[in-house]
């Protein structure tokens, strides 16, 4: 059984993300393949030259969000979104809580060769 965490959320950010928020593990694979998707690697010598941590960890807590309030305040685009994204600190909650669980690093997203 993977394992979950569950997060309550006052008004602190805001009446629209208040509540009860579930979080489980994801597994390797698809953990590997958000990894993947979002990091470009050199065509000859496999070294990663560039990765979109932002993305690697959007996509990570999207794929770990398993509940969240009624009215569905988290979406991948507000995770993503520069603009009109969600509360910065309640993105490095989602971020503590999803790294907890899946074990996510910055220096795994840069040293993935994955090839």
């Amino acid at each position: 059984m993977r394992k979950e965490e569950k997060v309550e959320i006052g008004e602190e950010f805001g009446k629209d993300y208040a509540g009860s928020y579930v979080f489980q593990e994801i597994s390797w694979a698809k953990r590997s393949r958000i990894i993947q998707k979002h990091t470009k690697y050199h065509p000859r010598t496999g070294q990663v030259v560039s990765s979109d941590y932002v993305a690697v960890q959007a996509e990570t807590i999207w794929a770990s969000l398993k509940e969240q309030p009624r009215n569905k305040p988290v979406t991948l685009e507000k995770l993503l979104s520069e603009e009109d994204g969600i509360p910065i600190r309640l993105g490095e909650v989602f971020s503590q809580v999803v790294n907890r669980l899946c074990g996510v690093t910055l220096e795994e997203t840069k040293n993935s060769s994955g090839r």
